[in-house]
This record gives C-alpha cells, sequence and structure tokens, in this order.
C-alpha cells in the first residue's frame, strides 16, 4: 500500500470516529434535557376549578388548556374529572372534555407540567370504544398507575393514583 493510501484511509477512519462522538453527545444530552421545547409566554391563563385560586398562578407551574367538546362520562352519566392530589397545581379539578388530553413540557400540550421528570410529550389521555385510557409516549420517566409503570394504552380505573413527573392525579366522578 502507498502512503497516500493509508493517509486517507487514517483521515477517513479519524472523520468517522468524530461523527460517531457527535451522535453519542446529542443521544446522551437528549436523554439528560430532553428536547428542545419553544419558550411560553410569559403569563399563561389556568382555568381552575376555584378563581381564587388562580391569583396564585405564575408561569413557572402547569398550564392546563382542554379542547372544548363533548365529555365522555360513565353509562350512569356522571361526568368524570381529573383531580391534582400533587404537585404544583394540588387541589384543581379539570373535567375530561374533547378526545384526548396530552400531558407534558411542551406548550402545545392540553396539560404543561415544568419539571425535570417529565418529558416534552409525555403522556396521553384519549377516549377509546367510549372509555378513558392512559397510553405513555415513550418518556423517559414512565407514568405509572397505582405504582405500576405502563407500557402499552391502559383504561384509566376510578380513584387510582396516577404519576406524570412530579405531578400525581386521579380520574374521579
Amino acid at each position: 500500500m502507498s502512503e497516500l493510501t493509508l493517509l486517507i484511509l487514517r483521515v477517513g477512519f479519524l472523520v468517522a470516529l468524530w461523527v460517531f462522538v457527535f451522535f453519542v453527545v446529542y443521544a446522551v444530552r437528549s436523554d439528560l434535557f430532553g428536547q428542545r421545547v419553544r419558550r411560553m409566554p410569559a403569563a399563561t391563563k389556568v382555568p381552575v376549578a376555584a378563581p381564587e385560586a388562580a391569583a396564585f398562578m405564575t408561569s413557572a407551574q402547569p398550564r392546563i388548556s382542554v379542547p372544548a367538546s363533548d365529555e365522555v362520562a360513565p353509562a350512569d352519566g356522571t361526568p368524570l374529572k381529573i383531580v391534582i392530589t400533587s404537585g404544583a397545581l394540588e387541589g384543581h379539578e379539570l373535567a375530561l372534555v374533547g378526545d384526548a388530553i396530552t400531558i407534558g413540557r411542551s406548550p402545545d400540550s392540553s396539560l404543561v407540567i415544568q419539571d425535570d421528570y417529565t418529558s416534552t410529550h409525555h403522556a396521553r389521555l384519549e377516549v377509546r370504544g367510549g372509555q378513558w385510557m392512559l397510553r405513555d409516549l415513550d418518556s423517559t420517566n414512565g407514568t405509572t398507575i397505582a405504582g405500576s409503570r405502563i407500557t402499552s394504552p391502559v383504561p384509566i380505573p376510578l380513584n387510582t393514583p396516577i404519576v406524570v413527573g412530579s405531578m400525581t392525579f386521579e380520574v374521579r366522578r
């Protein structure tokens, strides 16, 4: 082999090695810090159950917005709601309306949770066959129902703790 061929092979190997290193660093950065998210507006309105609670809301706390649509309720006609039992919005209630509710850090989520343990697109509550189902969207820290991590869409049992990031909520009547 000529010296020119060896030099070209060495440079090619070095370039391939650096490309590999950059891909590894990018993957580790994405796992540790999540995907880049657009900045949220400084002031966001939060529809909450009690109007006096809105005075305590800041832009650093989660935002809840749900698309308006018909409710999906049990056969007895009682509407369902999400009751946040721990986290920044503890004690607040949100009626389950629409076809789907997305949960995550992304500003386009229906329920925005800004903490280090919530993925950009963390979980999704959706209606399937007239029943609310919970699906984890391949989040880093997972979604749990009654302490068990879910891996596929599961029906949401009433009055059972659901943990997404640092927030815990239950579906109640």
